[in-house]
């Protein structure tokens, strides 16, 4: 029986659209040529900030985040970013008596972000509050740690395979691939992600079938 269910954040629980504009913004370069750098990163299996580094080389991403705060255009989320099956999806899991925890590679910043979003679930923390990133398996540990639940009574449900299904898998949790943003779609039919995911879904909203089962 599933006792509790780990989401990720970007093009799972989230719409990455913001982010990327107001990254090519502060770049000052148009949003489709930054998009399409993303799908070219994404197609080569690389780490998506290469995508800023083919826009601007030499970047220090990190600095440049700091510099986006410290004028006014950092991280923001309201509803709008949010897939629309998120809040019924998760609140018919809590319904039905399952945890429900959000976790992926996001700054601090969104930590808050998220939380103050007030979504049905019972925990929501980033990497960047833990100090460890996907796909090291120290994080995976952590999941499990506020799972509160056996591996084998644990999904994670993610888009990435590097990030969220393989090291999931590898950490003995059950798996959920979801077909949404780049990396969902891309890689939906990879023999690799069909052999490690539990299950692959098109809609949060299957988890409830699921669950059932």
């Amino acid at each position: 029986m599933i006792q509790t269910i780990v989401f990720d954040v970007g093009e799972t629980i989230t719409r990455d659209d913001r982010y990327w504009a107001s990254w090519a913004n502060w770049l000052g370069i148009p949003h489709h040529t930054l998009s399409a750098l993303v799908g070219a990163v994404v197609a080569r299996g690389l780490d998506n900030a290469e995508a800023l580094r083919l826009a601007r080389p030499g970047i220090d991403v990190a600095a440049e985040y700091r510099a986006r705060e410290n004028a006014g255009q950092g991280e923001h989320l309201d509803d709008s970013d949010l897939y629309d099956d998120v809040r019924p999806a998760l609140a018919a899991l809590r319904d039905a008596g399952v945890r429900v925890i959000i976790v992926g590679n996001q700054t601090a910043r969104a930590g808050e972000l998220l939380r103050g979003l007030g979504l049905p679930a019972d925990l929501i923390v980033t990497s960047g509050e833990w100090g460890v990133v996907k796909p090291q398996p120290e994080f995976f540990r952590r999941v499990l740690e506020v799972a509160q639940a056996a591996p084998g009574e644990t999904v994670y449900v993610g888009d990435h395979p590097v990030n969220d299904v393989f090291p999931a898998k590898a950490a003995g949790l059950h798996t959920a691939h979801i077909r949404r943003g780049p990396w969902g779609h891309l890689w939906a039919d990879d023999p690799q992600v069909v052999g490690a995911a539990d299950w692959r879904i098109s809609s949060l909203t299957e988890l409830c079938d699921i669950i059932r089962r």
